[in-house]
């Protein structure tokens, strides 16, 4: 059992505001993969699971990955330097488009952990949250993704997420652990969009 410096119930309530994509039950998801990674690959545990619990305590911006990790340090600001140091770096690495690069094996565990709960049925279903949630269009079909580059604000549609981020995880992963849970998610979601882009036109 590993003894965390944060409780449950104290890290729930950080994240109340949170919208669906980024509440408190992708928190668990994330945790949950994390743990089950950094069991495998031989990361310290309790840097993993502080900074899964703490990863997205800002969730709004294109910085709220280093915003998170300085809100972490104050948080944590009675533990040990260095703990506080690779927690920081973890939640500071975990994002997609941004930098910086994991340099340690824990930041490689969130990084994946967070990534796997991009993609697959669970990745799906919050990419349409987002997209309801900032009331943007719901389907593009895939010729017009694919000529164009992406557009900004309510034209941004799960198609686009899923072009230009989400089918390109699978290969931006770190961890052998990861690599192997990631290929029936991947399978799933780029059988769903083919789906969709059938249905949508009227195929089926």
């Amino acid at each position: 059992m590993v003894s965390l410096p944060l409780s449950m119930e104290d890290v729930a309530a950080l994240y109340r505001e949170h919208e669906a994509a980024h509440a408190w039950d992708h928190v668990l998801r994330v945790y949950r993969l994390a743990e089950r990674i950094a069991r495998a690959e031989g990361a310290d545990m309790r840097v993993v699971l502080t900074a899964a619990l703490l990863h997205d305590i800002v969730h709004t911006g294109p910085d709220h990955h280093r915003r998170s990790a300085s809100r972490a340090r104050a948080i944590l600001r009675d533990e040990p330097s260095a703990f506080v140091d690779a927690v920081a770096h973890c939640i500071e690495a975990h994002r997609f488009r941004a930098g910086p690069t994991p340099q340690t094996l824990e930041a490689q565990v969130l990084h994946d952990a967070d990534k796997l709960d991009a993609i697959g049925a669970i990745g799906v279903a919050r990419a349409f949250a987002y997209a309801g949630h900032h009331g943007s269009r719901l389907w593009a079909p895939f010729a017009a993704v694919q000529e164009a580059p992406p557009p900004s604000g309510q034209a941004y549609t799960p198609v686009h997420e899923f072009w230009y981020k989400l089918q390109h995880i699978i290969d931006r992963l770190y961890t052998p652990t990861a690599r192997r849970l990631a290929r029936q998610r991947h399978a799933f979601m780029v059988a769903f969009f083919q789906r969709l882009e059938q249905e949508c036109l009227g195929y089926l």
